[in-house]
């Protein structure tokens, strides 16, 4: 049976945890931003290398030269940013290495956050990748090998970044705020990815492409001092909660069983189905949001014809409304469990479902009305913002099932949403240098397909109830 949590109501939007998941929402703008930047400024870097550019490459250095070191500079505006001759493999492998630095550190940091503090490790992953975004430029005139070394890096302070998070929410979050409260603070990557493909393709063409990494770099450093002013652990030891707010998320969290663990019950683990419906869930989530985070301004200019600036606005909008439907699938999800309209298992699987299905619908029928611009971008908006209803589904289903091990399991979890990413990222960048248009079809059929597949697993072996490994243990001497 389900346990209950109290419906005790404690103090509402103007508290220190409504706070906490502002200040995260902007954390994970800025880590977003900092991420999808490459995706945007890449239109300027690699535009006019097939033809163009080698136009404008001197006799003193013949085409062919250039071509032999795909990672230097074969060209120069006037605005002193340079044009590089990255094929789509190699652009799949620049755009993927920064997921290969994350998965480096998902479980091991998200294992450290709980001895070592999730403040300090966040705070420190969230500094280290906005230095690194201000290096971004450099290393790609250094070559294209150390800005590859760069993204990994950058990916793993990222990492280090985002699994933090879900020990703060174990010990800030009452378990009938848990949707409202993550989604607030989801709901930033979402708001980067619009801000920063908004933006991305004006200061490009106004300032130069590596402006991009400078303006989000920056403002990832100033978001740093924030964060380590204003962001503390744990709730009782925060100086300016009040009183009745400490009782309230205190109490509402006591009635959870929940220890100080010395291990980590990795056979346990590894036995539970429930665990790997969540597993599975990420991987299918995380395969067709990254096609869709990396290569929708490409996919927008080589399909829709379009400038580098009205590429970045239309690729824009899709991020509105995954930003909106985080906000508002956590809301309503909170609302059914509230009023005890729908069990936590069903709301869970409910908005799995809604999360997987629509998006692979809307994919599967984009190949089929490329020669109509409305119904292609009115789709392409439909993908995140559907596709961000899982974050009200399986996205936090580690809450339910394992509270006390939610951090190391979100790390585990985005583990294999990276790797999904991973194997999307440079399959999508094989595919469409075979040929564009079959190409794309082929990324949405299988994207649709990776879908279904995790939908299927996930209604089959998905759980709301804490396993038996993850409760408490009282241990009698004799």
């Amino acid at each position: 049976m389900e346990e209950k949590p109290s419906t005790r109501k404690g103090p509402g939007f103007c508290s220190l945890r409504y706070g906490l998941a502002v200040i995260m929402h902007f954390s994970n703008f800025t880590l977003v931003t900092q991420r999808v930047s490459l995706s945007i400024a890449v239109i300027a870097m690699v535009n006019g290398t097939g033809q163009t550019a080698l136009s404008n490459v001197s006799a003193a250095e013949p085409a062919a030269d250039a071509l032999e070191d795909p990672g230097r500079p074969i060209q120069v505006f006037s605005t002193g940013t340079s044009v590089y001759a990255w094929s789509p493999e190699t652009q799949g492998v620049i755009f993927s290495s920064i997921s290969y630095g994350i998965i480096l550190t998902l479980i091991p940091s998200g294992y450290l956050a709980d001895i070592l503090g999730a403040k300090q490790m966040l705070g420190a992953g969230l500094l280290t990748s906005s230095l690194l975004t201000l290096f971004t430029p450099l290393a790609a005139d250094l070559g294209v090998t150390l800005l590859i070394a760069i993204r990994t890096l950058q990916g793993v302070a990222q990492g280090m970044a985002w699994t933090g998070q879900f020990t703060i929410w174990a010990k800030w979050a009452p378990p009938l705020e848990r949707s409202k409260l993550t989604s607030i603070a989801g709901s930033g990557a979402a708001f980067g990815s619009f801000i920063i493909l908004c933006v991305g393709g004006l200061i490009s063409q106004a300032l130069g492409w590596p402006f991009i990494f400078y303006i989000f770099g920056g403002i990832g450093c100033v978001c740093c001092l924030l964060w380590f002013t204003v962001i503390y652990d744990d709730p009782r030891h925060h100086p300016c909660i009040s009183a009745r707010e400490k009782d309230y998320i205190v109490s509402s969290l006591a009635q959870q069983p929940t220890s100080p663990r010395r291990s980590v019950p990795i056979k346990a683990m590894v036995r539970c189905l429930p665990l790997w419906a969540i597993f599975t869930g990420f991987f299918s989530h995380f395969w067709l949001c990254t096609i869709i985070i990396t290569y929708l301004p490409t996919y927008i200019s080589s399909v829709l014809r379009v400038s580098i600036r009205d590429s970045g606005l239309l690729s824009s909008l899709p991020f509105v409304a995954a930003a909106s439907c985080t906000i508002l699938g956590g809301q309503l999800a909170d609302f059914l469990l509230s009023r005890n309209l729908l069990r936590l298992i069903t709301v869970r699987k409910l908005f799995s479902s809604l999360g997987l299905l629509l998006p692979s619908l809307c994919a599967v029928a984009l190949p089929f009305v490329a020669s109509s611009h409305v119904t292609t971008v009115i789709l392409l908006i439909l993908i995140p913002g559907t596709s961000n209803l899982c974050d009200s589904g399986f996205i936090i289903n580690t809450l339910d099932v394992a509270p006390r091990y939610a951090s190391f399991l979100m790390g585990m979890s985005r583990g294999f949403g990276l790797m999904a990413g991973i194997i999307s990222s440079t399959a999508t960048g094989f595919l469409i240098s075979q040929d564009s248009m079959s190409g794309w079809r082929h990324v949405f059929f299988l994207s649709a397909a990776v879908n279904m597949f995790g939908l299927v697993f996930y209604l089959t072996f998905g759980q709301a109830e804490i396993q038996d490994w993850a409760k408490e243990r009282t241990l009698t001497r004799l």
